[in-house]
């Protein structure tokens, strides 16, 4: 259907049936492109509308030169903002948050001690390698 692989539309599909958006909800068109792309974007129609019709959100998607592959980043972005919309957040961009959120939080002292425990303990077991000189 899309030109992208197929896990790819799978996983598209799958955030559809999530997110309760049926294809028979979205309503397409295909508009000429404007912009760098050459004779294809004039003479051909890449930019592609979407309309979900129960919400009422209208995405444009001219990003790429192919039609298909268009019609995919489309319907991504459509998705985005429904999820924004139902959820107060995009599911991705939370666990983003939530991600660098845990790497900044600080250490707690217990955490810090068992750290610099562990350092000590690997210096030791290095410095037991080292040759002795008189013995070689």
């Amino acid at each position: 259907m899309f030109s992208v692989s197929i896990e790819k539309e799978k996983e598209l599909f799958a955030r559809m049936r999530s997110l309760g958006v049926r294809e028979e909800d979205i309503e397409e068109k295909f508009i000429r492109s404007s912009g760098p792309g050459g004779q294809n974007v004039n003479k051909t129609s890449t930019c592609v509308y979407l309309r979900h019709i129960s919400t009422g959100i209208e995405v444009k998607c001219q990003q790429e030169r192919a039609q298909s592959l268009n019609r995919y980043l489309g319907r991504r972005r459509l998705l985005d903002l429904i999820e924004e919309r139902k959820n107060g957040f995009i599911a991705a961009q939370r666990k983003l948050i939530e991600k660098i959120r845990r790497q900044k939080k600080r250490r707690s002292r217990r955490a810090k001690e068992k750290i610099l425990q562990n350092k000590r303990l690997h210096s030791e077991k290095k410095k037991m390698r080292v040759r002795i000189r008189g013995m070689e």
